[in-house]
């Protein structure tokens, strides 16, 4: 899915939701040969988002300084220009932080995880789909607070990204997988 960021991009070529707060379909185990997803963080604002309330917070810090300058405390402006530059700062941090992912497949013979951090880092995990089970942590108030995959002692947190709604989607999606491969349904 490219032009709309949302928290869930899988790597599979799916139908675009039909109601824009639908949430993203997981891909069926049952139609592939391997369950893969693509997990990003969500970022609500996009490139022209971003522009449009940098340019408003521009206009309104340029309005509220002119006072002060016109009565002579034109250092003021110079504040209002900081306020402008912090924010500018902030987005571009969020912006760069949006380039992490994880990334998830699931084959008979391998579950596959990789994440990539926002820097590059990558860290990656393979596991026998037969061996894996999946670990839920949930809240009776918040729902699905963590999910994480466990073998052979190793537990690793998975679906960081995602809400509580989207993790249980998720998660259910992922049963789902583990279940194929273990059945054999799921080729590689």
């Amino acid at each position: 899915m490219t032009g709309n960021p949302h928290d869930v991009q899988p790597a599979l070529p799916l139908a675009p939701p039909d109601d824009a707060m639908e949430p993203a379909r997981w891909p069926d185990p049952a139609e592939r040969d391997e369950f893969r997803v693509l997990i990003t963080p969500h970022r609500s604002l996009g490139a022209r988002g971003f522009r449009l309330v940098m340019a408003l917070v521009l206009v309104c810090s340029v309005i509220a300084s002119l006072p002060f300058v016109i009565m002579g405390a034109w250092p003021v402006a110079g504040f209002f220009g900081l306020d402008v530059l912090a924010l500018y700062v902030a987005f571009r941090l969020s912006f760069a932080h949006a380039a992490a992912f994880e990334e998830i497949v699931v084959t008979s013979v391998t579950l596959m995880l990789r994440k990539v951090s926002h820097t590059g880092e990558q860290a990656e995990w393979r596991f026998n789909p037969l061996w894996t089970s999946l670990l839920r942590e949930n809240d009776e108030e918040f729902g699905l607070l963590r999910l994480s995959l466990a073998s052979r002692g190793q537990v690793v947190p998975v679906g960081e990204a995602l809400s509580a709604a989207e993790r249980e989607s998720f998660a259910a999606a992922l049963s789902a997988a583990l279940g194929a491969a273990r059945r054999g349904e799921l080729r590689y």
